[in-house]
């Protein structure tokens, strides 16, 4: 079941982003956040207009994608970040299909008409998902990231939704 999180789904929300740092593959992090630093993130996650979905497998969060702020300029009001995170035991079995094919439904009522995903470039299983939905490569940021001394690509995934 698709939904929009609530407050109480904010420390599953976490725990989920921060089983993705160790991996080194879908975030910058290099420390687990806590739930109390990330609680205006999540009121920034309005409903109306850049929500916050979470995917509720047998009454527990598998997995939750938001829509953000690309670029803090009235110009790029039509356009979102999205991010989506699966948690371990939910990966590979349809989660993050199933929530960023709700972003992409629903982006147009939300007055969006671009989406944007910035992927790691060595995070094929995202950049597969992406191209799978219809996004395009729209940029890369050669070497931008360095992770444990490693300096990686950033992959600027895009698609119109209009």
């Amino acid at each position: 079941m698709i939904r929009i999180a609530t407050e109480a789904d904010l420390p599953a929300v976490v725990a989920i982003y921060n089983a993705a740092v160790p991996s080194r593959m879908a975030t910058g992090d290099f420390e687990p956040v806590t739930v109390e630093s990330r609680r205006a993130w999540f009121a920034a996650h309005t409903p109306a207009r850049h929500p916050l979905w979470v995917d509720e497998r047998d009454g527990e969060v598998a997995g939750w994608l938001s829509l953000g702020t690309f670029y803090d300029r009235p110009a790029w009001d039509i356009t979102a970040e999205v991010s989506v995170y699966i948690a371990p035991a939910h990966q590979r079995q349809g989660v993050a299909a199933a929530l960023l094919e709700t972003a992409i439904a629903e982006a147009p009522a939300l007055g969006l008409r671009v989406l944007i995903g910035i992927i790691f470039g060595h995070n094929e299983p995202s950049l597969a998902l992406f191209r799978r939905f219809g996004f395009e490569r729209w940029g890369l940021m050669s070497r931008a990231v360095e992770l444990d001394e490693v300096e990686c690509d950033v992959v600027f995934m895009g698609r119109r939704v209009d």
